[in-house]
């Protein structure tokens, strides 16, 4: 995989220059048009992780790939990227049009993490197909934000942090049932959450020199002071599967992650995965796919 992709790289990239708000070190927003970077003067989005948050809408047909899934856009879509999942676009040359803006979380210091909002969660949804008239609406977003960017008005920044907030609402109500489940604030929901955050917290793997700290129920239930019995007695009522389960899962979907989008070879997926023998990782993601991992990379 890539290096890390930072924002600087992103102005250095497409424009060659910064603007004056990054170099201070301030929290940083901007919107732009597609057209631009679309059909035949599209170029290829390589597949890896970036320090910064996107928003974009697009229109016309493409795949996106991101973690282990992949989802391809039909007709128009709108799709949130965060520095937490490496992604990439395939037949970029196929979109017509649409918008996007960046910001980092520095824009949004004083409203808490973003990554709470499930459309930026490891596990959440971030690709959201568009009717006709859903697209006109989000067009509007984003024809404000480029109104508003482009104006003297001295506090436009704030009404451009509304407008991100607009779109990150508008796209959670679209799947209500999916992203709107109840929320019980007992005891064994908070250290389910708090488990699940050191969870994520290890991944995405992005170089050989990077490796996972915690791979058992044991591991987690010391970091988060808790007796191993508790945390698996919370995580099986809150989720209905083992604290077990649960790390393999998220081991064997950075490992497909790693096979299928690096030149990695197995062995330093392995080590990097928290395997100090490549036979031990190979049994146990032959076990899970019935696939060696050589093989899986191939198909």
């Amino acid at each position: 995989m890539e290096k890390v992709e930072k924002i600087e790289d992103f102005y250095s990239n497409k424009f060659g220059w910064l603007p004056d708000n990054i170099k201070k070190e301030l929290g940083h927003f901007n919107v732009f048009s597609l057209a631009p970077f679309a059909g035949e003067n599209a170029k290829p989005v390589p597949y890896k992780q970036r320090d910064y948050f996107k928003i974009t809408i697009l229109e016309g047909n493409a795949t996106v790939h991101y973690a282990d899934k992949s989802v391809e856009v039909q007709k128009q879509a709108l799709a949130f990227s965060n520095p937490q999942i490496p992604y990439n676009w395939e037949g970029v040359d196929k979109i017509t049009g649409g918008y996007f803006c960046i910001f980092n979380q520095e824009f949004f210091r004083q409203f808490g993490s973003l990554n709470e909002y499930s459309v930026f969660k490891p596990g959440g949804t971030h690709v959201f197909e568009l009717s006709d008239e859903q697209t006109k609406e989000v067009r509007r977003l984003y024809e404000r934000m480029l109104e508003e960017i482009n104006s003297n008005y001295q506090h436009k920044y704030d009404l451009l942090r509304t407008l991100v907030f607009e779109l990150l609402h508008f796209a959670m109500k679209i799947q209500p049932s999916v992203l709107h489940e109840k929320q019980s604030a007992n005891a064994s929901q908070r250290i389910a959450t708090l488990f699940t955050e050191l969870l994520e917290r290890q991944f995405p793997i992005g170089n050989t020199h990077q490796n996972i700290n915690f791979r058992t129920a044991s591991d987690y239930a010391r970091q988060l002071n808790v007796h191993v019995n508790y945390l698996n007695r919370a995580i099986k009522e809150t989720t209905g599967k083992t604290t077990t389960e649960i790390i393999s899962e998220r081991i064997l979907q950075e490992a497909k992650v790693l096979l299928r989008h690096t030149d990695l070879a197995v062995s330093e997926i392995a080590y990097s995965l928290g395997y100090t023998e490549p036979t031990h990782f190979n049994n146990f993601f032959k076990k899970h796919t019935q696939l060696n991992p050589a093989k899986f990379r191939k198909v």
